[in-house]
This record gives structure tokens, sequence and C-alpha cells, in this order.
């Protein structure tokens, strides 16, 4: 992590570097396993240690946690406080053109709407045992810690994916961590219930989440060791979250954002470009990733690519031409190799262009987030329809899913014996496998 600084330049302004060149590779299916890496970058893991430990094992973490942030940009000098009081979230909620705050407002009603549903797909159950009943209950966790990136753009949707999720599932206390907030962003927060904005982002607002920063003064509030740390960050983020995980919990390693299309040749090329385009312009190390059974289909979805990429302004323009350069399209033999493929891969957002849509998207396996149909843009999934954003990359969808309530919630098991004969049964049983064992 670093901070950029202008220099002035005696010889006149710099003219913009050219775009890279437009690169969209097509592989073998075979290959296709050499594309997935680790998550946690070498570099970045080193960079995040320093960072996390200097805050964890300062004497003042208050202190080492405004250095550090000043240090990186994250706030500018002036800044006393990491802390954005819950009076300044209101007033950027309240500041906000009216077109705005009815957007927030309806995609918080989408996302919560789903978050509650979710919890209450899953309930506190009991069954009868040999003199007694056994069951679960599900509990939320205390404090969850929500980070949402501060890059380029401000990720409002970050926020309310996060805050919402987590107010959802119970949490009594909900963290979230933000560097460089927007006005857009602290509105965000307020509206999504959030009790303690940090204004900090990279390893070290993932330290002061996961080890808790206590209050230098009475008029900043203590930040609470979080139980759970969950959102979508930058390689440092990650790293710094591989590094906390176990001390508290986290939602999932993530690493570049990926879009893959499953298509055929009743596709529409136009429509299918214009997806993998919106992925590509996330980051530069975004991957675009396109599997069809038909040649054709991949020739021309190539050229409008490659055409809209053309028209689009920049800086998008040469963040999507470089992460197109990342990606890569396969063509198959069927749609059920294509199947395979992206089962192989575990996208983190997989989208569905074939004719019987739903029931090829019903045999996919892995992923993070499944779009049915050309109508269902990745972009809804994205800023709210009411599913998470927040999805597992790099294959993790292999054994796991996206954020959402059941990340915030633990699954705790009990017994009661209220006859003890009737459970005579159970002690013999238990004597048994004791002795079988070595135990008894």
């Amino acid at each position: 992590p670093s901070t950029a600084h202008n220099m002035s330049n005696p010889n006149g302004p710099v003219p913009p570097p050219s775009p890279p060149p437009f690169v969209f590779k097509q592989i073998d299916a075979s290959e296709v396993c050499l594309t997935i890496s680790d998550p946690v970058d070498k570099k970045a893991l080193e960079q995040a240690t320093v960072i996390v430990n200097g805050i964890k094992d300062a004497d003042d973490r208050s202190k080492a946690l405004l250095d550090v942030a000043k240090k990186f940009g994250d706030m500018t000098a002036d800044m006393e406080t990491y802390i954005v009081p819950k009076h300044d979230l209101k007033a950027a909620y309240d500041g906000l053109p009216q077109e705005h705050r009815t957007a927030l407002d309806r995609i918080h009603g989408r996302v919560s709407t789903f978050a509650k549903a979710q919890r209450n797909a899953i309930t506190d159950m009991q069954i009868p045992i040999p003199g007694g009943f056994a069951g679960h209950k599900v509990t939320p966790c205390s404090t969850a810690g929500c980070y949402a990136p501060g890059g380029r753009y401000p990720l409002p949707s970050s926020v309310i994916m996060t805050c919402v999720t987590a107010r959802a599932a119970g949490c009594e206390t909900v963290v979230c961590s933000s560097p460089r907030p927007a006005p857009i962003t602290l509105a965000a927060a307020y509206i999504s219930g959030c009790d303690i904005f940090i204004r900090v982002g990279g390893a070290q607002a993932i330290a002061a989440m996961a080890y808790g920063i206590p209050s230098p003064s009475a008029d900043i509030p203590t930040v609470p060791p979080a139980d759970v740390i969950v959102g979508p960050g930058n390689k440092w983020v990650t790293a710094a979250k591989s590094m906390v995980s176990g001390m508290c919990g986290i939602d999932m390693l993530a690493g570049p954002s990926e879009v893959l299309v499953i298509c055929d040749d009743t596709a529409d090329a136009e429509v299918v470009a214009a997806d993998l385009i919106a992925q590509a312009e996330h980051d530069v190390v975004a991957r675009p990733i396109l599997v069809s059974s038909s040649q054709a289909m991949v020739d021309d979805i190539k050229e409008a690519s490659k055409r809209r990429l053309e028209s689009l302004p920049e800086p998008n323009r040469t963040t999507a031409l470089t992460a197109f350069s990342t990606g890569f399209s396969v063509c198959c033999p069927s749609v059920s190799a294509c199947v395979a493929v992206s089962d192989q891969i575990a996208p983190e957002h997989l989208e569905i262009q074939t004719r019987d849509a739903t029931s090829v998207g019903d045999s996919c396996k892995n992923y993070g987030g499944l779009f049915v149909g050309k109508d269902a843009a990745e972009v809804l999934g994205d800023y709210g329809a009411g599913p998470n954003h927040t999805l597992p990359t790099g294959g993790t969808g292999k054994y796991t899913g996206g954020l959402s309530v059941f990340s915030f919630l633990g699954i705790r098991t009990w017994m009661r014996v209220d006859d003890r004969a009737a459970s005579q049964v159970m002690v013999e049983d238990s004597t048994v496998m004791a002795r079988l064992e070595g135990l008894g």
C-alpha cells in the first residue's frame, strides 16, 4: 500500500499513456485449471503483516491506527479521529439529492428483505432422544466488522450488502470501515444501521476490526473486536484477513473479480460483450471469461467486445482492456461440456445465455452468484436485486457460497436428559464405545 504524490513536471504536462491493445485469448478446456491461483499475494502478505502486527502490538492502538491511516492516505493530516460520528452519517444521507436517497432506500429494502428471508429459512429445532431431547439453536455473533473498498470510486453498495446483512442476522454491533469515504458511502452506512464507522482502509482496517481499538477519549467510542469480518477488498485486505482468520471469523479470501458467461448459438453477441465489459471495467485484474458451444459466437462476441471498448471513456477503457488480457474464451463441443468447464473454474458471477437457460443453470454446481437469461444482467445483482454481491472468487466457489446472514450465525447444539431410566440405552452404548476407544 502506498500513497500517490503529485509532482510538477518542468517540461510541461505528460500526455496520458496509450491504452493497451485488445487481447482476449482463446484457450483449450484442458488449460483451464492453470488459471486458478492462490488468492493471497505473497508480497502483499509481507506488507500486511507489518501493518497488522504494528497495530496489534502497539501500546496505544488508537494512535498507531491514526498514524498508519494518515501515512497511507486514508485520512488527511488535519483529521483528529478515525471515527465518523453518527450525526455525520445522517447529515450525509440528508444532504443527498432526492434521486440518490430514493435509490438507496429501494436497494436497502430489497437487500434487507432477501436477508431477512434467509434468516427465517433456518430455525431452532429439537428431536426426541432416549430420555430427553436434543436440538440446535441459531444465534448471531455479537459484533460484525464490515469492510467496503474505497478506490477510484465510492462503493456504497458494498456498505449496504455487508451492514444490512449483519443487521438482518441480528448482530448487536455493526462496525463499518472504508477509506476516504464519500458522502454516498456515509449515507449508505447510515441507512444500513452502522453503529461505528471507521474511515480507514487496507490491512490497517482489518487489524482495527479484528483486535479492537480502545477509546482514546470520552468523545471517541471504543471499536470492539469483531467476531466476524466480511466484505471485499484489495490484495492487502485479503492478506490481512488471512492473518486474522482464527482470531475471528471471515467470510472468504477474495481474489480478482470474475464473470463467466456460458452461451450457445442463440445468444446475442452484443449483450454478452456488454456484460463482459461491465465486469472488466471494475479492475485491471478482473477476469472476463467466455465459454461457448459455438465458435462463430465466440468470434462474434470477441469482435463486439473490441468495437465496444473503442468507445468506452477513460480510465474505464484502459482498465477494461487490461482486464480482457487476463481473461479468456473457451469453445466446447456442447453446452454440457461448457458447464463442466464452468464448474472447474467456480466463477464469482455465472451468466447463462442459452436455450432452456433455467435447466442449464440448474445443472451448474460451482459458482458464487447465478444469473439466468440475457435479461438477468450481473449488474442487477451488483446493485441490489436482493442477493448479496460479496461472492467467492478464485475457485473457492467449489466449497463455499457468498456472503449471507449465515456468515454471522452460529448453530449450537444441545441435549437434555429428563428421564434417567429411559436414557440407559445411551449410557450402555457410550460405555461400549468408550472401551473400544481405550477409555473404559
